[in-house]
């Protein structure tokens, strides 16, 4: 089995050296075959310079440098599409995940015969009003959302297999639902091991408290996607169906009105059921309308990948 390591990072100079020597210990110690892809997601530090000392002194390393800072899903995918490893291992380059939680990781996909492993940081070194209570929230809307059963969607350390990583797109900020990825793919069995959380030594946390309001928006946009990107006329199409009806019923109501009940009443256009019949059906008409270019996007859409690549190392 060869195992490959992506690790998106952005300025961790003062870390990469110490973190691929203790991935290297590890995997010698366990005789795993295995590369390590840095992603340098347009750092402004030192990292890519360190990251060309360490390939060229250890032939298991390689780099990616992208043009600019893209974020992390995007570091992601283009760590995932040069990944040829038979599992894939990914990891945050702070060192707050630990590697030698890695041989347990490919135990337990093994054993249990899973398409992926999640970690799980039970116990966390991260301030408590800033990043535990909105994580525990966040990932209890994620769990409810999404059917998928993880505590922890957002932990860095995963073991994927090799299908799994190359059958998916990792967009925009969804890198925190790779799991909800794999699972609307196809991939349905995902596990979950407790791994061991490290306090941050070098630097300090690239994210601020803003991650949770788009993860929460991540998480809606995945639910409708999930629901209906193949189909987005059963959404709009519904309940454009839905609102024009009530506009033609509010109609209908005031033409027998008007012709039979009290036709020298007020006018229709003083009435409000007029407006209100008039609104409905022309939202009606164009959620329809949105639901029929939806289906056209869908059936024209190419996909292509939203990053630069500006160099690479031993790829």
């Amino acid at each position: 089995m060869k195992l490959s390591i992506v690790i998106p990072l952005l300025n961790e100079e003062e870390s990469l050296i110490e973190l691929h020597d203790w991935i290297a210990a590890v995997m010698q110690s366990n005789h795993f075959l295995y590369e390590i892809l840095f992603i340098d997601d347009g750092s402004t530090d030192n990292s890519w310079t360190v990251i060309e000392s360490l390939a060229a002194g250890n032939p298991e390393v390689k780099g990616i440098r992208l043009r600019k800072n893209f974020g992390k899903s995007q570091a992601l995918h283009a760590g995932f599409k040069r990944a040829d490893g038979d599992v894939v291992i990914t990891m945050d380059a702070d060192l707050q995940d630990n590697p030698e939680e890695i041989p347990k990781l490919i135990t337990q996909l093994e054993q249990d015969k899973l398409d992926l492993i999640s970690g799980w940081k039970k116990k966390r070194y991260d301030n408590v009003i800033m990043k535990n209570i909105p994580s525990k929230l966040f990932n209890w809307a994620a769990r409810k959302t999404s059917g998928v059963r993880l505590h922890d969607f957002n932990c860095g350390l995963k073991a994927f297999r090799k299908e799994v990583i190359k059958n998916i797109e990792v967009r925009g900020e969804m890198h925190r639902y790779i799991p909800v990825l794999a699972k609307n793919a196809g991939f349905m069995k995902i596990g979950e091991k407790v791994v061991q959380h490290q306090a941050r030594k070098y630097g300090k946390t690239k994210f601020g408290a803003d991650r949770f309001i788009k993860g929460l928006l991540d998480l809606i946009t995945i639910w409708f996607v999930s629901k209906f990107a193949k189909r987005p006329m059963h959404l709009f199409g519904a309940l454009g169906v839905l609102m024009f009806l009530i506009g033609f019923g509010f109609a209908l109501y005031l033409g027998i009105d008007k012709l039979f009940i009290n036709p020298f009443g007020r006018l229709l256009t003083q009435r409000p059921e007029f407006f209100v019949a008039l609104t409905a059906m022309i939202i009606g008409t164009q959620l329809f309308l949105a639901g029929f270019l939806g289906e056209i996007m869908v059936r024209s859409r190419k996909s292509r990948p939203r990053y630069n690549i500006a160099e690479e190392i031993n790829l």
